[in-house]
């Protein structure tokens, strides 16, 4: 999971990407903040067209770019419905979203969520949602080995990968240094090195 505001670089974090190397799912199909455009993507998806391009990438790397939108739009879908239903469903919807990869992706696949923040009452900053069920009964980034936070001073871009006590960010012990630069493809390459998915992707290409 990607976090921060909008404009802290989390779709720039994926300028150095070639084309054909990530399958980008694009759900408020915006166009991404730098020249070019990948090889393979889906803009506005639904969650089922979502979750089938998730089971049959035909990339290791799948970017869902800005996730939180997800919620979003499903919410103003059913705005005119009285009740606490929809946002039952609405949370229901995301949760199965993310079972989709943790069940059905292949080992050697990484899912990124890129995704808004909100800051809570006691100042907290966590990945933003809509609705209390998420947040009281599931807590969203605990669904996640590895939270970077968006993060930036004005005249650099940098991710966090270890919370300061005011957010959600984690990563492995050792995988990062503290700060690191907001480019997603290196973040790929370590977590790939980290827990040894090259060897994984070598070992379904000599079945075949």
């Amino acid at each position: 999971m990607i976090l921060g505001e909008s404009g802290s670089g989390k779709s720039a974090s994926l300028r150095n990407f070639k084309p054909d190397e990530y399958l980008l799912l694009n759900v408020a199909g915006k166009p991404l903040p730098f020249r070019g455009r990948p090889k393979y993507v889906i803009d506005n998806p639904n969650y089922q067209r979502m979750c089938k391009n998730i089971s049959n990438s035909p990339c290791k790397i799948v970017v869902i770019d800005d996730s939180q939108y997800m919620m979003a739009f499903d919410f103003f879908d059913h705005a005119k419905e009285i009740g606490y239903q929809k946002f039952t469903d609405l949370a229901l919807n995301f949760k199965n979203l993310i079972d989709t990869v943790r069940k059905f992706a292949p080992p050697d696949e990484i899912v990124y969520f890129l995704h808004h923040v909100e800051t809570t009452n006691e100042g907290k900053v966590k990945a933003k949602t809509i609705g209390k069920m998420i947040d009281e009964k599931l807590t969203l980034e605990g669904l996640f080995s590895i939270v970077l936070m968006c993060k930036t001073d004005g005249k650099r871009h940098y991710f966090e990968t270890q919370s300061d006590g005011n957010t959600t960010a984690k990563s492995p012990m050792n995988m990062f240094d503290p700060e690191i630069d907001n480019d997603l493809k290196f973040v790929d390459q370590t977590i790939r090195e980290y827990w040894e998915l090259d060897k994984i992707t070598e070992a379904k290409e000599t079945k075949k």
